[in-house]
């Protein structure tokens, strides 16, 4: 039997597929306008192995100058991010438990070779927030950890539809993804796994 951290949260196929192929529809209007580009690590300027964008007010960037951040413009066009899709307000309103809206989605696109190495999201203010992950598309193994680096780890299989919330004492559990599993679905055309990370970043109401 799966035993998660505290506050972390899997919930297996919450989404049908119908509801998949709309959510595909409204990132890849998102991607129209702000498209995916490849983010750097701080200081290093690796190139990391995920495609990224974002869409909301605000939106997580990384690079070798400035580091992780979130700011309001996509980091290769300026222009403002496009907002986050009313079906992923709605799902951040049953799932989160939390009385304001998300201010970032950040969409990663995980090929087949791509991964992310254990992290914790703590670049936002307001860490009694949840953060809320959909995935779509391929398989993955999502890796979950404790608060601490070196703890135990729990890993898993995170299917297309499948949401996972890090909320309360799970919110600053590290977590990554060790491998993508090739065709395990046909939902995205040239396969691929699209991870949509709902967070909200400032502590007050407004925006």
């Amino acid at each position: 039997m799966q035993v998660l951290p505290r506050g972390v949260r899997h919930i297996p196929g919450y989404l049908d597929r119908k509801s998949q192929q709309a959510l595909v529809e409204a990132i890849r209007a998102v991607v129209a306008e702000a498209p995916l580009y490849t983010p750097e690590m701080p200081r290093t300027g690796k190139p990391m192995s995920v495609r990224m964008t974002n869409c909301g007010s605000l939106g997580w960037v990384t690079d070798r100058t400035g580091g992780y951040r979130y700011q309001a413009h996509h980091p290769a066009t300026g222009r403002p991010w496009p907002p986050i899709p009313a079906s992923l307000l709605s799902l951040w309103e049953e799932v989160s438990a939390y009385a304001h809206e998300p201010q970032a989605c950040l969409v990663n696109f995980y090929d087949e070779n791509a991964k992310m190495g254990l992290h914790q999201d703590r670049d936002e203010e307001a860490l009694d927030a949840p953060v809320v992950s959909v995935s779509l598309g391929d398989a993955c193994l999502f890796r979950v950890g404790e608060t601490v680096r070196g703890g135990r780890t729990t890993s898993f299989r995170l299917h297309s539809g499948d949401v996972v919330v890090l909320g309360g004492l799970g919110r600053l559990c590290f977590h990554g993804v060790d491998r993508i599993y090739p065709a395990t679905s046909a939902l995205l055309k040239n396969g691929g796994r699209i991870n949509l990370t709902l967070r909200r970043v400032t502590t007050t109401p407004a925006a």
